[in-house]
């Protein structure tokens, strides 16, 4: 009797499976198969649920669909606070777009795409400043924190628990102390660099900070791959800090200054860009906090020559428009491309793109570490640096220290920096903040720091990943199957 219970209850069992499997595998299928926007995805996603009929679809429910419900909506009042432009809407045709009137030069046709996909203008008036290093950013931003009167917003990926740290958290609560709101956000996940959490002592001592994306069971897991990557800070509405760089020892880069230093670019920006700014950290934000934005209250000053405009991208409405706009400066490329990434997964498109430009006669340079903080990422890109080789692209190994710079670079005149890097993970699960800028004399100068850093490093030649052995080979190839997951 008791044998057949449990042969009973092992069929139940089986039987439950079974039907479970039924149903799951076909829904995950049919809503990947709707929803998906890339077909790889689909296909993969599909594939998985085909093979897996139980694992694949829960797999699926937490890691593939994107719930991502965007609350944060740009401010409705002003001439760039629109969400929706109206010629997208088919309320104006694209000729009557104010910006379209005001653009002349080579770079028109790309001011008018990056207008088209954002809805925001190029400002002009603006004072860009490159702070290299933790050396030269760190003091800057806690200068400027220091001095808060009214606001300091700030947003990271990594806020580590050390010397760094600590710095800008007594800063933070000083300016709490002094009367100054102080609104700081944090990704869950990426303060899980350091422990313990600096999210909870600057709780403690006044400092409102909100964690983006905590792993919560009820309504969070499924989005737990979907992080907020940008580096925002901005204080009294005024100057504003955006670039690589998270916050931590790590990015100090003298001799013997930490272990494992990571090279970086931060930007400080004055004028009327800050606007910009301020809407992109408002936006978050809402998301985090439920929040409603107020309206910018501070009137921006003109401070230097460089036009600049923000680009706010993430697995939401702005899906794809940093992709977009990296492929419409491609496309309008006539001299030369540089870029620098610590991470190098393309899509198909911008890889195409690219070769394309190498083709049209365009000098294209890729820089990328050679010694990776991410080594299967290393091994991931080696697998596709043949397509870019093979087209006459440079490419080629920054000696350490390991450098997290993203910078691109467009015929000594477009520039676009601030926090994600040329992956899969950037480009569409991560929420990013860019900004574009348009100055001959910073590229100048940047192309010379770039050039500089090139003399120094080894080129990649295709006879050097030919000599992989077969081993080292599928190694690498199998970390690329993955890329769309690093």
């Amino acid at each position: 009797m008791t044998a057949l219970s449990e042969f009973s209850g092992l069929d139940l069992i089986l039987n439950s499976l079974i039907a479970l499997a039924l149903i799951a595998a076909p829904v995950a299928m049919w809503h990947a198969l709707l929803y998906k926007r890339d077909p790889r995805a689909a296909m993969g996603w599909i594939s998985v649920c085909l093979l897996f009929p139980i694992i694949g679809p829960a797999l699926y429910f937490f890691f593939g669909i994107n719930r991502v419900h965007h609350r944060a909506q740009l401010w409705k009042d002003g001439p760039y606070q629109r969400r929706f432009i109206d010629f997208e809407r088919g309320d104006v045709p694209l000729s009557d777009i104010p910006c379209n009137k005001k653009i002349e030069g080579d770079f028109a046709p790309l001011m008018r795409a990056t207008y088209a996909l954002t809805g925001l203008p190029l400002l002009a008036g603006n004072k860009v400043t490159v702070l290299r290093n933790g050396e030269s950013a760190y003091p800057a931003m806690l200068d400027a924190i220091n001095k808060a009167t009214n606001s300091v917003d700030l947003s990271t990926y990594i806020f580590e628990n050390n010397h760094s740290g600590h710095a800008f958290t007594e800063a933070l609560c000083a300016a709490v102390n002094r009367g100054v709101a102080v609104r700081v956000i944090v990704d869950a996940m990426g303060e899980l660099y350091s422990w313990p959490r600096v999210s909870r002592r600057l709780s403690c001592r006044g400092v409102r900070v909100e964690r983006f994306g905590p792993p919560r069971l009820r309504s969070q897991l499924p989005g737990l791959n979907l992080r907020n990557h940008r580096k925002l800070l901005v204080v009294d509405e005024k100057i504003g800090f955006t670039g690589g760089m998270n916050i931590g020892d790590r990015h100090f880069v003298e001799q013997g200054a930490t272990r494992h230093p990571t090279a970086d670019t931060h930007f400080q920006l004055e004028g009327p860009i800050v606007a910009q700014l301020t809407m992109g950290f408002a936006q978050t934000w809402q998301q985090v906090t439920g929040e409603r934005p107020k309206k910018a209250g501070v009137e921006q000053a003109v401070f230097g020559d460089s036009r600049c405009r923000v680009i706010v991208d993430g697995p939401d409405l702005n899906l794809d428009k940093l992709s977009n706009v990296l492929l419409a400066a491609i496309a309008q490329a006539k001299i030369s491309i540089r870029i620098m990434t610590p991470y190098f997964l393309p899509s198909r498109e911008m890889l195409a793109a690219l070769q394309t430009a190498a083709l049209r006669g365009v000098a294209v340079t890729l820089l990328l570490p050679e010694k990776n903080n991410l080594i299967y990422v290393h091994w991931a890109m080696r697998n596709m640096l043949w397509e870019l080789l093979y087209y006459n692209i440079r490419v080629a190994y920054q000696p350490p220290p390991f450098n997290h710079s993203k910078l691109f670079m467009v015929d000594g005149e477009y520039l676009l920096i601030g926090s994600a890097n040329l992956d899969p993970r950037s480009l569409r699960l991560n929420y990013e903040l860019s900004v574009e800028i348009y100055d001959t004399a910073m590229a100048s100068e940047l192309e010379a720091e770039f050039d500089q850093g090139l003399a120094c490093s080894s080129r990649v030649s295709l006879a050097e990943l030919d000599s992989r052995s077969l081993l080292m080979r599928s190694r690498d190839a199998l970390c690329w199957l993955f890329s769309p997951y690093l």
